[in-house]
């Protein structure tokens, strides 16, 4: 009953734009899909990473993209940032054999994936599309 409330608050909010958040509990390491070395990629000699995170609820959107890139913090750090189709709820599918990349020196890194969001009726094939400017660490994102 109480999931049952709990989509159903999720379902009446107002649908969020896709962003890029600081890493919170989405970014915990049992969450990365298995096996690893299938479901992590790295771009820009290694400084950038991603991986597809599960975290299981809420089950329409569970999965989340984890991005670990510059810029580093005082300590060397990478910056940490969880993407999902809003700020806590994730997609209901992402297709990662279909990650594309590339680079386009005015914007950064540009990837594109197939996912599907859940719109309150059924599960909606999109496309997603991110940018990342390692220069800035702004990361900017939107569905298609």
């Amino acid at each position: 009953m109480l999931r049952t409330a709990l989509m159903l608050c999720l379902l009446a909010t107002p649908a969020a734009a896709q962003q890029a958040v600081p890493c919170d509990w989405v970014a915990r390491a049992d969450a990365i899909v298995e096996p690893w070395e299938d479901n992590t990629a790295t771009f820009a000699n290694g400084k950038v990473r991603l991986a597809l995170m599960d975290v299981i609820e809420p089950a329409a959107g569970a999965f989340h993209i984890l991005i670990l890139s510059p810029p580093s913090d005082e300590m060397g750090g990478r910056q940490c940032r969880t993407l999902g189709a809003s700020e806590n709820v994730g997609f209901s599918d992402v297709d990662w054999s279909s990650l594309d990349a590339g680079y386009d020196p005015a914007v950064g890194l540009i990837f594109d994936l197939n996912v599907r969001v859940y719109d309150g009726i059924d599960f909606v094939p999109r496309w997603l599309r991110f940018t990342l400017n390692q220069a800035t660490g702004v990361i900017g994102a939107r569905l298609k």
